[in-house]
């Protein structure tokens, strides 16, 4: 292994954290680097060689999508350390014009995910679903979720230097206050553990794919993150207004929006068939 490099990526992390980046983001950027440390060996780092990197993904079979979130993890890392003149060029992706079906969370499913979790008298997981897909929130944001906040009928989060105020539904509210009496929550975040830290993403991942057998619904669509997709595209539906969308969903770029409001390629061919112009 390199020696200098593992400690010039550790040095990295830390400043990611520094520049408050969220912590999904320098999980991931430390996860690609450190793959990338144990495919280049002692090898020095050269442009050469981060070109190889992308071509070996490739060659292991990555899509492209994730080829180029693995090459920005290493070309931020490498502006970082002040060698520019060996990042890599992105792969060219084609505009997507659908969602992958296989991967898209239907409503009733996640009622069936809602069910479940009741019957099994998973309340603190039933309720966190009930508030990503009632706000939109990202799984990393569940923690400004707070007593205070319930209270108040409004969340504001703080990502990435950026304030963005949330409204929480009331009956979302009313459920939200009962649960945190009920755990004799006095004030401040209202999901914790048993031991009263934070739920992580990884929990959180794993208790939603628990219930994915016993709901019917395929795991590949059971993921906290899809029920953010969900909320966005039930709140495109009511409002059609993909502005107000980018800003509460916390977007800074409309284009970013968009690719929640995809249609399947199903979708897309009804949609062809209604033109008519096949008789």
């Amino acid at each position: 292994m390199n020696h200098k490099l593992y400690h010039e990526i550790r040095s990295f992390g830390l400043y990611l954290r520094q520049e408050e980046r969220a912590k999904g983001t320098v999980e991931k950027y430390l996860r690609d680097l450190t793959a990338f440390l144990r495919w280049l060996g002692e090898r020095t780092l050269t442009k050469e060689a981060a070109a190889d990197w992308k071509e070996f993904l490739l060659g292991q079979g990555y899509a492209p999508a994730t080829v180029n979130s693995m090459l920005a993890a290493l070309n931020t890392f490498l502006r970082f350390t002040g060698r520019e003149d060996c990042r890599v060029k992105f792969l060219k992706l084609q505009r997507r014009l659908f969602r992958d079906e296989r991967r898209e969370l239907k409503k009733e499913e996640f009622d069936r995910l809602l069910e479940t979790a009741r019957s099994l008298g998973r309340e603190r997981l039933t309720l966190l679903m009930e508030t990503i897909s009632a706000t939109g929130i990202r799984v990393s944001e569940v923690r400004y979720i707070t007593l205070e906040a319930v209270q108040q009928g409004r969340a504001e989060i703080t990502l990435k230097g950026k304030i963005r105020t949330i409204l929480l539904p009331v009956k979302l509210c009313r459920k939200l206050n009962k649960y945190a009496r009920k755990q004799k929550i006095a004030s401040g975040e209202i999901f914790l553990t048993g031991s009263g830290k934070s739920l992580g993403r990884r929990q959180i991942w794993a208790e939603m794919k628990a219930l994915c057998k016993r709901a019917g619904v395929e795991s590949s669509k059971v993921f906290p993150h899809n029920l953010r997709h969900l909320f966005a595209t039930a709140f495109y539906r009511t409002c059609k207004d993909i502005a107000r969308l980018a800003d509460v969903l916390g977007h800074s770029s409309i284009e970013t929006t968009r690719i929640y409001l995809l249609t399947t390629g199903k979708e897309h061919r009804r949609a062809l068939e209604r033109l008519g112009f096949v008789t």
